[in-house]
């Protein structure tokens, strides 16, 4: 029996390599003589250098930013050689990728201006900064980056990316011509002006990104996502407003129309998707489409006769959204067998083939399950698999 082992994140809990790690051994105490290929998920957010430069071969750099509040953080990106990256994930990356010798850095936006990265009281995107992704991204580009491909879920931010700019040459003023360095939402009605440029030789820039969500409005950034980074109800209306105001400066400064925050995927990761768009000329690309082309999980998925997979809630939306889901419907598609396993399961829907496991007992608080998430999957999995 060859069996994918292909689990993402378990949210303030368990990386996607370490939820992998940890099926892997639960499985062979179950089923020793089972054939095991681990393969750590990844949707843009944590994890996504890390994965993508090991499946590559890469080596991971150590480098220091500033975090989403200002604290000091060490953070790392890949740098991963042309030739090592698969040949359809080479096709996606287009011109930047297509001839040998050169590298491309790997640059996850969450582990300089993650979410995670700041505890629950200390989450408010009025206050937090992009600062920390521009500066990887510069280090990359010092280094030698042919392109340079960023991930970015996870980020606490939403200061479409004016944070990250800064770091590569852009300048923020306020009406008496003072820096506003870091740039930060609270700040915003101070703003008056942009200027600079980024170098005329810089790498291109390359977002792996499966938000579809524009800047403004019902769909946009703010509205979708600002309540989970720290939005408060009552400064909801105000902020939007601003953030209509500041794209506009963007747009203007950077000779691109307003239409460009209309854009699918312009309010990705706080509106960075956006600015670099605006100022650095990034292109987006399908984030969960280039993951599976990187780590060649097709040809690993009909390898198997079995998947395990999981992340930390899988429900009904999970089945039309990406990572685990997508493992699931394209594992069932070839008539594998399929396990998930995760801290919360919620499907309505019974489908054939598919079996799952809820890894919280009931009854179990939050925060008693995420601090016993390994032992918990592991007893998990090797329970249902030594029965199975």
């Amino acid at each position: 029996m060859r069996v994918l082992v292909a689990f993402d994140k378990f949210k303030d809990s368990l990386t996607a390599p370490q939820a992998c790690d940890i099926a892997v051994a639960a499985i062979g105490s179950a089923r020793g003589g089972w054939a095991l290929d681990p393969c750590p998920l990844s949707d843009g957010g944590e994890g996504f250098a890390e994965i993508l430069t090991r499946s590559a071969e890469g080596a991971l750099r150590l480098a220091g930013a500033t975090g989403p509040r200002g604290a000091a953080v060490q953070a790392s990106f890949g740098f991963v050689p042309v030739e090592r990256i698969p040949d359809r994930a080479r096709a996606m990356l287009g011109a930047a990728a297509a001839r040998p010798g050169g590298v491309v850095a790997v640059v996850e936006m969450a582990s300089a201006s993650g979410l995670a990265l700041l505890a629950p009281g200390e989450r408010d995107l009025l206050r937090a900064s992009s600062v920390g992704t521009g500066q990887l991204i510069s280090a990359a580009a010092a280094a030698g980056a042919r392109a340079i491909l960023l991930g970015v879920g996870g980020s606490a931010t939403h200061d479409l990316g004016l944070g990250a700019l800064s770091a590569l040459g852009i300048r923020c003023e306020g009406a008496e011509g003072e820096a506003l360095d870091p740039l930060v939402p609270a700040d915003w009605p101070r703003l008056r002006s942009i200027s600079g440029a980024l170098p005329a030789a810089f790498p291109p820039i390359l977002i792996a990104c499966d938000v579809q969500n524009p800047l403004l409005g019902r769909r946009g950034a703010l509205a979708v996502y600002g309540p989970q980074k720290g939005l408060r109800a009552a400064d909801a209306a105000r902020l939007e407003s601003e953030t209509g105001r500041v794209a506009a400066m963007v747009c203007r400064h950077f000779g691109q129309p307003d239409a460009l925050a209309e854009l699918a995927g312009a309010g990705a990761a706080g509106g960075i998707a956006f600015g670099l768009m605006a100022g650095a000329n990034a292109r987006l690309l399908p984030g969960f489409d280039l993951v599976s082309s990187w780590i060649d999980l097709e040809d690993r998925l009909s390898a198997a006769d079995m998947v395990v997979t999981g992340e930390g809630r899988f429900d009904d939306t999970s089945l039309s959204g990406k990572g685990p889901g997508t493992v699931v419907r394209r594992a069932l598609a070839q008539g594998k067998l399929v396990h998930v396993f995760a801290g919360q399961v919620e499907l309505t829907q019974r489908i054939p083939g598919l079996f799952t496991h809820a890894v919280t007992p009931p009854g179990m608080a939050l925060a008693d399950a995420l601090s016993r998430a390994p032992g918990l999957l592991s007893e998990t999995i090797e329970r249902a698999l030594a029965e199975g």
